[in-house]
């Protein structure tokens, strides 16, 4: 009957400290803190830096859209005339001219190309340093957490209302400015998608040159 009794008892702790009576304890209260990411992606000593240089890209890409855009007019320009009024069949007859039509829309295809892949470029470059500063922020907002004893840190984005007692933004810019690396605001090329599996095609069969016929 003793065995009994002890170990009912003995149940009986292991009931009180089980993992569920445990996650019933209640959380203690969270210590908040603010901080406004956005203002440390403008100001820090290295973005200012990044951003200038990014936007000296932006200004080269809109003075050589310009140039190619003055090219292109110009040569469309001077086309119209030589063109009005002319056949198809014409045109086609006058090789010079046909030519100059053929290497005028190369131009547009080749410029709007070009300024495509700069656009991609350097919208890849802005993403990259926004990648760099992230990662430089995070290890600043857990220092600053654990030394103002804040268990969530949220974006000034994400309040609505906020005290300016909970910001935290200037002791975790001041420790970003710590770091004078300077961001690198040239993106690596992205990396080319596998090309996909499969059989080889079979090469068409070469057919005999034919003469063309001979125009009037």
């Amino acid at each position: 009957m003793k065995t009994k009794i002890i170990l009912g008892a003995a149940f009986v702790a292991l009931a009180t400290n089980s993992p569920a009576v445990l996650q019933a304890q209640p959380l203690p209260a969270p210590v908040i803190g603010v901080v406004n990411t956005d203002q440390i992606f403008r100001t820090c000593t290295q973005c200012v830096a990044a951003n200038s240089q990014l936007q000296a890209q932006g200004t080269q890409l809109q003075q050589r859209f310009q140039a190619l855009q003055t090219q292109i007019q110009t040569e469309g320009t001077a086309l119209e005339p030589l063109v009005a009024n002319q056949t198809p069949e014409q045109i086609r007859a006058n090789a010079a001219l046909s030519t100059r039509i053929q290497n005028f829309q190369t131009l547009r295809e080749n410029a709007e190309r070009e300024i495509s892949q700069s656009r991609d470029r350097i919208q890849r470059n802005l993403e990259f340093v926004r990648q760099q500063i992230g990662q430089r922020i995070q290890p600043a907002l857990t220092t600053v957490a654990q030394q103002r004893g804040a268990t969530i840190v949220l974006d000034s984005s994400q309040a609505l209302i906020s005290s300016p007692a909970l910001d935290l933004t200037a002791p975790v810019l001041a420790i970003v400015n710590q770091n004078s690396a300077p961001f690198n605001v040239n993106a690596p090329a992205p990396t080319p998608a596998p090309a996909a599996a499969g059989r080889p095609a079979t090469p068409a069969p070469a057919t005999p040159n034919r003469p063309r016929p001979q125009g009037r």
